[in-house]
């Protein structure tokens, strides 16, 4: 009898009977998941509250039984909040710790709050929740950065800026444009996250280790309590799946890669080359050796993360690639890519929503920058259309007087109506009309055009967006 109890406290308590000796240290720490899992303990402990909640509904736990349970939790929840509660690498994860704990505090009554499930669907029950109110943090964030996308868009619809192809000076655009541009990256990525939510918000809770339960359980009874939609229709499949946290990291990549062509475009626009923008001082940095240097160090910070969670969906995608069903330990390594991608994406957003409002565009410089490189020349191309001239030869046409203007060194709007009239009889004095800036933007007035009426109507168009959500 001392023996078995020799043993019994060696062993890990919660899976040692079968164990005739402890296991390794170094195992123990390898295989521990508490150091990172322990902030998914608010998500344990609802989940727990949850199902305890049901087993008493069906008849496995008395009502006291039920009531000394979520009692005890509330209280480790409130211990865990305060920094109280000692976590023991021993008990592998946050799950067993918590369950430890319970037992501590409320005697054998603590170990019943396991009937009936696993680590297994507990652990996908967990993930799950977590993801969920990570993605309502982070869509919030996304809400915020958009508003101040939309503040200003509608501050800079009359802004004129050079449009760029190929980095090349292509047409004139308004800086209200440009950023409404951004506003719909953001969208198609707020839809990609609600759309994962909805995948994410079925419950798993009840498949057990991995084919059930003989307990008499109410599995819509548990997802109803907790939010999720519905439970999982196969055990198997419940206790192995990630692809919800493959697709959150996926939907969180696009994100990361949206945020990081604004990123590389501020870089630009601060750099003293173009000279667009000013970006306030608490956004940069300086240098250590060049007293004269202010780094946008935020937006060349966050598309340097965009790396860092495009390696966590890689990660992901190879620890799932191999497994067969169903719970295999590999499942473990996906909460660290998670977390990261979570704080990441978290941090990077705040950061631009923090940033954007505080931009201020240099008008002067841009608009001079959209006078270079030919920028109104489709402009004259659209104009010698409507004069009744085919488009390709327009096309020609203009392209000779660029060709003109590169050799002058005039740009299209500085050349007189002589100059440009030995490339065509058809150019009269109205030309000088679409030539101009102005001109040209005013001249796209139609929904999705960079004319400053339709910047205006879109920054409507998305707030009303915004105020549906």
């Amino acid at each position: 009898m001392s023996d078995t109890n020799g043993q019994a406290e060696n062993t890990n308590q919660q899976w040692g009977g079968r164990f005739s000796e402890p296991v390794d240290a170094f195992v123990a720490r390898f295989t521990a998941s508490v150091d990172f899992d322990q902030r998914m303990s608010n998500q344990d402990i609802q989940g727990s509250i949850a199902h305890a909640t049901m087993l008493a509904k069906v008849g496995v736990l008395t009502e006291e039984e039920r009531d000394q349970i979520i009692q005890g939790l509330t209280e480790i929840r409130e211990e865990i909040a305060k920094g109280e509660f000692q976590w023991s690498v021993e008990l592998e994860d946050v799950h067993m710790n918590i369950e430890a704990r319970l037992t501590q505090k409320i005697g054998i009554t603590g170990k019943k709050l396991h009937t009936g499930r696993s680590r297994n669907d507990q652990v996908a029950t967990d993930i799950r929740l977590y993801l969920r109110d990570e993605i309502d943090h982070i869509s919030s964030e996304l809400n915020r950065l958009q508003q101040g996308l939309l503040d200003l868009s509608e501050k800079e619809a009359d802004t004129i800026m050079p449009g760029f192809t190929h980095l090349q000076t292509a047409q004139p655009v308004t800086f209200g444009h440009h950023l409404m541009a951004w506003f719909e990256m953001l969208s198609r990525d707020y839809e990609r996250l609600q759309d994962c939510r909805k995948r994410i918000n079925i419950l798993p809770l009840g498949a057990a280790a991995l084919a059930g339960t003989t307990y008499p359980i109410d599995r819509h009874m548990t997802a109803e309590l907790l939010g999720f939609e519905r439970p999982t229709e196969n055990s198997l499949d419940s206790v192995s799946d990630r692809d919800f946290g493959i697709e959150f990291t996926s939907a969180a990549s696009l994100i990361m890669m949206h945020l990081s062509r604004m990123s590389e475009e501020l870089v630009l626009w601060t750099s003293a080359q173009f000279n667009f923008i000013n970006l306030p001082d608490r956004f940069c940095t300086g240098s250590s050796i060049m007293p004269q240097k202010k780094n946008p160090d935020v937006p060349e910070l966050v598309r340097g993360k965009s790396g860092r969670v495009y390696g966590h969906l890689f990660s992901l995608l190879t620890l799932m690639k191999s497994q067969p069903l169903a719970y295999n330990k590999d499942n473990q390594e996906d909460k660290e890519p998670l977390f990261d991608t979570v704080d990441t994406l978290q941090g990077s957003l705040r950061a631009f929503a923090d940033m954007i409002p505080a931009i201020e565009s240099r008008k002067e410089e841009m608009r001079e920058a959209a006078l270079r490189g030919f920028s109104t020349a489709t402009d004259l191309a659209d104009y010698l259309v409507r004069k009744g001239i085919p488009f390709r030869d327009s096309h020609e046409i203009v392209g000779k007087s660029v060709a003109y203007g590169v050799e002058t060194g005039k740009d299209l709007g500085e050349m007189s109506l002589e100059e440009l009239q030995q490339f065509s009889d058809e150019i009269t004095q109205d030309v000088f009309d679409v030539l101009t800036l102005e001109g040209s933007v005013s001249a796209r007035n139609h929904i999705g055009g960079t004319a400053p009426d339709q910047v205006r109507a879109a920054v409507q168009r998305g707030r009303d967006v915004l105020a549906q959500r």
